[in-house]
């Protein structure tokens, strides 16, 4: 049984850590990151099996790759909690010669990035990979991929959906972040996505659908997604999210895909956040 209120904590100071990576770097993604919080840290914490000690395989544990790169200082804060490592490296966000760069990337070999994601597009591509030499390998474990809904506007995610579905990848799980928003605004203003349920049924998925911001909905979703796994068919979850959860003033507002807050906007939103693990300290020193 999981346990909704320490995962909730987590999730808070995960939020925490993303508006002051981005803060202090005066640069990043904190909306997205912001919105996909409970997701990640239900999946770190709760559903998957993986070993923070990392290999680059990923033999006999499930993986996770994330698509929509551009929302590392999420991704980086649930590494971290999740003892991948120091959760005071997370102070070097964005700086010169950090591990921790903008996207995602493995030439530093920070531990739990498998694949660089600066270029969006590519993730359930690498995910079908991946997947496939797991049921070749006869492995049991699960590969879960996180894409923007904006993401979708890209043809490769649709070449790796078809590809996916013929090839009955069914130990893969993808979560579409559909929050409604990117960088220019609205998806449905920028080019409208029109039924996503109705498109990855053509394409022969499994539809599962949950409010990403509701931590027991995810926690309950993401178990029926790994119930319905190895029935011949790849799973997507439709993830309904609000850019900038827990932060009043950035909610459901493009105008915080990729903006940094200020002195006084961080000291407002870490005000509307449980601090639950610690916060990391500045400077570092690695």
């Amino acid at each position: 049984m999981a346990n909704i209120e320490k995962l909730k904590k987590i999730a808070s100071q995960v939020r925490r850590d993303i508006v002051r990576q981005t803060h202090y770097a005066a640069s990043g993604h904190p909306g997205g990151s912001l919105g996909c919080a409970d997701y990640l840290t239900a999946l770190y914490f709760e559903i998957m099996t993986h070993d923070p000690s990392f290999n680059m395989e990923g033999k006999n544990e499930d993986v996770f790759f994330l698509s929509n790169g551009h929302i590392s200082p999420l991704f980086y804060s649930v590494l971290a909690h999740a003892g991948y490592f120091d959760p005071k490296e997370l102070a070097t966000f964005r700086n010169i010669n950090s591990r921790l760069q903008g996207h995602p990337a493995t030439h530093e070999g920070l531990p739990g990035i498998r694949v660089a994601s600066g270029s969006l597009g590519q993730g359930i591509s690498v995910a079908n990979g991946v997947a496939l030499a797991k049921k070749l390998d006869g492995e049991d474990k699960h590969v879960f991929v996180l894409t923007g809904d904006g993401e979708l506007q890209e043809g490769q995610v649709w070449e790796a959906i078809m590809f996916a579905a013929h090839h009955k990848i069914d130990n893969l799980i993808v979560a579409v972040d559909r929050n409604g928003q990117q960088i220019d605004g609205p998806t449905k203003d920028v080019m409208s996505l029109g039924d996503l349920r109705a498109k990855w049924e053509a394409f022969d998925w499994e539809i599962l659908e949950m409010n990403g911001n509701d931590m027991e909905e995810v926690v309950n979703t993401l178990q029926e997604a790994k119930r319905k796994s190895g029935n011949g068919k790849p799973i997507v979850i439709l993830m309904d999210t609000e850019m900038g959860y827990g932060v009043d003033f950035m909610m459901g507002s493009h105008k915080w895909h990729g903006v940094a807050p200020n002195e006084e906007q961080t000291e407002i939103a870490l005000a509307q956040l449980e601090e639950t693990l610690g916060d990391y300290p500045y400077p570092y020193e690695g």
